[in-house]
C-alpha cells in the first residue's frame, strides 16, 4: 500500500500520531450534529430561516459521511471486506438513504452512525473496558443462552396461564395467548405498565407467582455478568506487567574493595 494511502487510512482509523485524534473528534462531532439536526427538524412550526439552516447542515453532514465512506473504501486493505463488514454497512447507511430518499422518514437511518461513538473510547484509553465486557460475556455465553431459553419458556407458560384465568372475565383484553404475551413480558420484567391486569382471584394469585419468578429473571443474568466481569478484571490485572520502579538502587558492576 502506498505511503500516502497508509497515512490516510491511519487518519481515518484514528491511529495517525498527529491527525488521528483530531479527525476522530471531528467525526464524532459530525455524528452529534446529525442527531441534533434530525431532532430539531421534527419540531413543528419552524421558521423559514431555521429550516433553511437545518437543510444546509443536513447537506454538510451527508457530504461528510459520504466522503468518509469513500475514503475508507479507497484506503481499506481489502475494500470488499470493508464494504461488507458491519462498520462498512453502517457507514453506507449513514448517508445513502438520505441521498436516495431525501425528505422521507427513512433518511433518519443515518442515526445508526451513533454506534461509531464507541470509537471515541479508544481516544480516552478506555477500550480495555469494552474488551473486558466482551470477554466476560463470551465466558458465560453458554449460561446466558440456557437462561434465555428458560426465560422464553417461562414467558410462554405465563401467557398461557394468565389466558386460562382471565380470558372468560376479560375476553376483550386477553383475546388470545399472543395477546397475553405482552402482559407476561411486562410482568416478568417487573415493569407492570398497568394497561393489562388480572381481575379474577386466580389471575391475581398467578400474577403474584409470576412476579416472584420475574425477580429471578432479572437477578440471575445480572449475577452471572457481575461475577464474570469481576473474574475477567482480576485475570487482566494478573496478566498486566508489573511496573518497574525507577527509584530502586542499581547494583554496581564494580567489585567493592
Amino acid at each position: 500500500m502506498p505511503e500516502r494511502r497508509q497515512n490516510l487510512y491511519a487518519i481515518l482509523e484514528g491511529n495517525h500520531p498527529t491527525l488521528g485524534r483530531p479527525y476522530a473528534i471531528f467525526t464524532n462531532f459530525i455524528i452529534l450534529l446529525a442527531v441534533l439536526v434530525y431532532i430539531l427538524s421534527t419540531l413543528p412550526d419552524l421558521s423559514r430561516p431555521m429550516r433553511l439552516t437545518l437543510q444546509m447542515a443536513e447537506v454538510f453532514v451527508i457530504s461528510t459521511f459520504a466522503a468518509d465512506y469513500f475514503a475508507r473504501l479507497f484506503t481499506a486493505p481489502k475494500p470488499l471486506s470493508y464494504a461488507l463488514s458491519f462498520w462498512g454497512i453502517v457507514d453506507l447507511i449513514a448517508f445513502l438513504p438520505a441521498l436516495v430518499l431525501a425528505g422521507t422518514e427513512f433518511s433518519s437511518a443515518r442515526l445508526l452512525r451513533l454506534v461509531q461513538l464507541a470509537r471515541v473510547m479508544k481516544l480516552m484509553r478506555l477500550a480495555h473496558a469494552f474488551d473486558t465486557m466482551v470477554d466476560a460475556l463470551r465466558s458465560i455465553r453458554d449460561q446466558l443462552f440456557v437462561f434465555l431459553m428458560l426465560t422464553l419458556i417461562v414467558l410462554i407458560l405465563a401467557a398461557v396461564g394468565i389466558y386460562h384465568f382471565e380470558h372468560s372475565a376479560q375476553p376483550e383484553v386477553f383475546k388470545s395467548v399472543p395477546h397475553a404475551l405482552w402482559w407476561a413480558v411486562a410482568t416478568l420484567s417487573t415493569v407492570g405498565y398497568g394497561d393489562i391486569y388480572p381481575v379474577t382471584a386466580g389471575g391475581k394469585a398467578f400474577t403474584a407467582l409470576v412476579l416472584l419468578v420475574g425477580l429471578a429473571v432479572i437477578a440471575v443474568p445480572t449475577g452471572l455478568i457481575s461475577a464474570a466481569l469481576v473474574s475477567r478484571t482480576k485475570d487482566r490485572e494478573k496478566e498486566a506487567p508489573e511496573p518497574q520502579h525507577m527509584d530502586e538502587p542499581k547494583e554496581s558492576n564494580n567489585d567493592e574493595t
